[in-house]
């Protein structure tokens, strides 16, 4: 088993169980056999882990929702892996990637157990992270929008939030409102109050307990609220 591997025994927590440990269970193989992983079978806490792998089997159905797999998708996943983890543990992550990319994923189930288990702060990253993987190719596929569709409806993320999200990677004229979850017809201050809401549900703390790499990639969405806030403050000239 390699660095990224025995990392990831050590801290895999609950998404060993259900469907995504079965997946899981054929991409890592003999891991499950390792003194490190059978540790982690009374786990149930949330983990950088458990986050990391769910976001591989989550990647992955987006990946093949085109029917093709595509380097620039790769090559976004690896160096998202590279920022959090490392060039070795990169790799391994692709490899890994490469193997649950051959299984058929259950998307329901799979969001269910997510649902269930990660809090609603680390599915917001992970709808941003998917986002970031359909569009690696410069354009979002609508076959790769509809999973993601629907791995956000399973994971229980309301439509508002799902909005929010797609429309920081699918602009359009009224982007700025959708951010922030307003429609271009509310008042001044219920922009205000709108993107001071936004401002704590999206703010990069609130996935600290994933660690500060994850916690910088946050940050990119985080800027997305701020920019949507100014830019309808030019227009309407508010202070």
């Amino acid at each position: 088993m390699g660095k990224f591997g025995k990392w990831i025994a050590g801290g895999l927590g609950w998404a060993f169980g259900g469907p995504i440990g079965g997946i899981l269970g054929f991409a890592l193989g003999s891991m499950f056999e390792t003194p490190d992983f059978t540790k982690t079978k009374t786990s149930t806490s949330t983990t950088v882990g458990s986050f990391a792998m769910t976001l591989l089997v989550l990647v992955a159905a987006v990946m093949k929702a085109d029917g093709k797999v595509l380097k620039s998708e790769l090559n976004f996943v690896k160096k998202y892996f590279i920022k959090a983890f490392g060039e070795d543990s990169a790799v391994e992550a692709i490899r890994m990637l490469r193997d649950i990319l051959n299984q058929n994923i259950p998307i329901s189930s799979v969001g269910l157990q997510i649902k269930q288990n990660l809090d609603y702060s680390s599915r917001l990253e992970l709808l941003n992270l998917l986002f970031g993987v359909a569009q690696a190719d410069g354009q979002i596929d609508v076959s790769e929008l509809n999973v993601i569709s629907s791995i956000a409806l399973h994971m229980g993320l309301n439509s508002k939030d799902f909005e929010s999200i797609k429309t920081m990677f699918i602009a359009n004229v009224d982007s700025a409102y959708k951010i922030l979850e307003i429609d271009k017809n509310a008042t001044n201050e219920e922009v205000k109050k709108a993107y001071r809401k936004m401002a704590v549900k999206f703010h990069p703390d609130k996935v600290s307990h994933l660690g500060e790499d994850f916690q910088k990639q946050a940050k990119e969405k985080f800027q997305k609220v701020n920019e949507a806030y100014e830019k309808i403050k030019k227009e309407r000239n508010l202070v």
